[in-house]
């Protein structure tokens, strides 16, 4: 090959990558923006930000929490569902727990360490326990769930003993409340399993020699407080609660803002949507947008 047919073959390739970095790079940027820009898409466009009193106070399309300093929820708005997202809707660390349906013992904390530092893990069960309960108490009404405890973590139990051909124990030795650790119940949430003292868990021993049995017990098969009430989204970011769960809160709010619950839930069938082309997904309310319409009409006095 000679020199000037390599030339016109490297100034054929740089003049394919110039046309089409203008067209990839340059024009086709513009013109999807510039689509962007027609009315109806361009609030889109930008993040779908949601103004309060002229000022940005977040997006529709990113979920928020509503909480005091401390944590606690702030009784005169609506709750958000849980969140696996950092430390909770932090748009930086979107994503899920990776917790699944047999996650359902805990890591129990060293007793002699800090609270906040004692290497506990609670599992995916102990989580939708704790949170139920706790939004039961909440709200007033009973968050007790199957397979939990009345303490709020998961009911399981490992049993020892002697196991049949399909390796389910026959003659229970030995039976562990595996997730109710020694120092902080007295007494488990079953006194007796077939005969056998349920004992507490001890940190430091290894129950896994032992059948994993989750106990049901005698909670009712629908719960009070809403599965999304308890649940985090795959992102950890959505804006949404269920019709469900938003009925639930309407007592609480109405209470904090010295209204009618009638009032309250007038405002929430206003800010509810159906399914995405009436086919897709379920109905939902929008958290934050519901929140700043009820600032707007009836403001907390508290």
């Amino acid at each position: 090959m000679n020199i000037s047919n390599l030339l016109r073959q490297h100034w054929a390739a740089l003049r394919l990558l110039l046309v089409l970095t203008v067209i990839l790079g340059v024009a086709y940027p513009v013109f999807i923006w510039l689509v962007a820009q027609i009315p109806g898409l361009s609030a889109k466009a930008d993040g779908s930000i949601i103004e309060a009193n002229g000022r940005p106070v977040g997006s529709s399309l990113i979920g928020q929490s509503f909480t005091d300093a401390d944590g606690n929820p702030l009784p005169q708005y609506f709750q958000s569902r849980a969140s696996a997202a950092g430390d909770g809707y932090d748009p930086l660390l979107s994503g899920a727990s990776n917790l699944g349906p047999e996650s359902i013992v805990d890591t129990l904390g060293d007793p002699a360490l800090p609270e906040d530092d004692n290497g506990a893990k609670s599992s995916l069960l102990t989580l939708v326990c704790s949170r139920s309960k706790a939004i039961g108490e909440l709200e007033g009404v009973d968050g007790l769930r199957p397979f939990c405890t009345g303490g709020g973590v998961g009911a399981v139990l490992s049993v020892f003993g002697r196991r049949d051909a399909k390796g389910d124990v026959v003659d229970p030795t030995r039976v562990v409340s595996v997730n109710e650790p020694c120092d902080t119940v007295s007494t488990p949430f079953v006194d007796v399993y077939e005969g056998v003292r349920v004992e507490c868990a001890k940190f430091g021993e290894d129950y896994s020699a032992g059948q994993i049995l989750p106990v049901r017990g005698n909670a009712p098969a629908e719960s009070q407080v809403p599965a999304d009430a308890v649940t985090a989204s795959g992102s950890g970011l959505d804006p949404h609660i269920s019709p469900a769960y938003a009925d639930l809160q309407i007592n609480r709010v109405a209470k904090a803002r010295g209204v009618s619950p009638e009032q309250i839930r007038t405002v929430v069938d206003e800010h509810q949507d159906g399914r995405t082309l009436g086919i897709l997904g379920q109905p939902r309310v929008n958290v934050l947008e519901l929140n700043i319409a009820l600032d707007e009409q009836y403001p907390a006095t508290g």
